[in-house]
């Protein structure tokens, strides 16, 4: 009984001392496929689509290095070819060992600024760890610790399996953030406390802002002006927000999107992202690819996506 006793009161202590959260898939099944082989043909689809970079990259570096990334985070039948551009360039740019990802908050769960400094996070393809190193240096400051904030949000999620897909079985790891909050104050705060993680780390980091851009129409109650279609709509609206963050100007971009009324969901993590990318030495950013929902389904509403890569 003595010995029974003592098993049943260890077991609970290894058990939380041995065992990692594991954050499972929430996006899986309705932003992307949910099956291992048909998540595979759809990325590699995603390349070669018309839409897309119309190749795989391979191992061999042959571009400079990329700081940061935007990078959609819709349906992957809508945005999945935009966001290949991305991802061509980083794969091309060398892969890199640890990926800060930021997106917005569309739930309102948890906290306004969160990370996750410990577990897993599953989809199809497999497990990718979370860099406890780096993310526990990130929590601070504005940046709490709340996994809740992540539980269901896809903006993050959408991310990883192409990751695991150019990785070509490399291991890397990442660190999410997730913003409800995102004005100027509340992005430079966090682009900073990035930085200075990255800049005293040994490893290899890219920052990916997840982010679409203008929702546009019916569907998201925010028409075009009479006589203009919804894409062109988002287009125009997108090309002013665009400017600014190719002109590598985060508090440029928040402006123009409050001034504009520009119904863009994370340009708080592109501030963000841009703010930490020009102290770590950011000189360059190129689009590389713009679309819209339109192109793959005419209609009523529309959202805006785009590529873009700072060096």
């Amino acid at each position: 009984m003595h010995k029974l006793y003592c098993a049943y009161l260890i077991f609970p202590i290894l058990e939380a001392k041995y065992l990692e959260k594991i954050r499972k898939a929430s996006a899986a099944g309705k932003f992307y496929d949910a099956g291992k082989n048909q998540l595979e043909e759809s990325i590699k689809n995603c390349f070669l689509d018309k839409r897309g970079p119309k190749q795989i990259a391979n191992k061999e570096k042959t571009d400079k290095k990329i700081i940061g990334a935007v990078v959609p985070h819709a349906g992957y039948i809508y945005s999945g070819a935009i966001a290949a551009h991305s991802y061509n360039k980083i794969k091309k740019s060398g892969f890199a060992d640890t990926f800060i990802i930021l997106g917005p908050n569309h739930t309102g769960i948890g906290s306004a600024v969160s990370t996750m400094t410990k577990g897993k996070w599953e989809t199809p393809l497999g497990q990718i760890k979370i860099n406890k190193e780096i993310s526990k240096k990130i929590k601070k400051d504005i940046i709490d610790d709340d996994e809740n904030a992540h539980s269901y949000e896809h903006s993050i999620e959408v991310q990883i399996p192409f990751l695991q897909y150019i990785s070509n079985k490399e291991e890397f790891d990442f660190v999410p953030i997730s913003m409800s909050m995102q004005d100027n104050e509340t992005s430079k705060e966090i682009g900073e406390i990035i930085a200075n993680v990255i800049k005293k780390s040994n490893n290899n980091v890219i920052i990916i802002a997840s982010s679409d851009f203008s929702h546009v129409g019916f569907n998201y109650q925010s028409m075009p002006p009479e006589g203009m279609q919804v894409d062109e709509y988002a287009e125009k609206q997108d090309t002013l927000a665009i400017e600014k963050i190719l002109n590598l100007d985060p508090q440029g971009l928040i402006n123009t999107v409050y001034e504009k009324n520009i119904t863009m969901c994370g340009y708080g993590p592109i501030a963000s992202m841009l703010y930490a990318s020009k102290i770590l030495g950011a000189k360059k950013a190129e689009l590389l690819k713009y679309g819209t929902s339109y192109e793959v389904h005419p209609g009523s509403s529309c959202v805006g996506y785009g590529s873009i890569v700072v060096y």
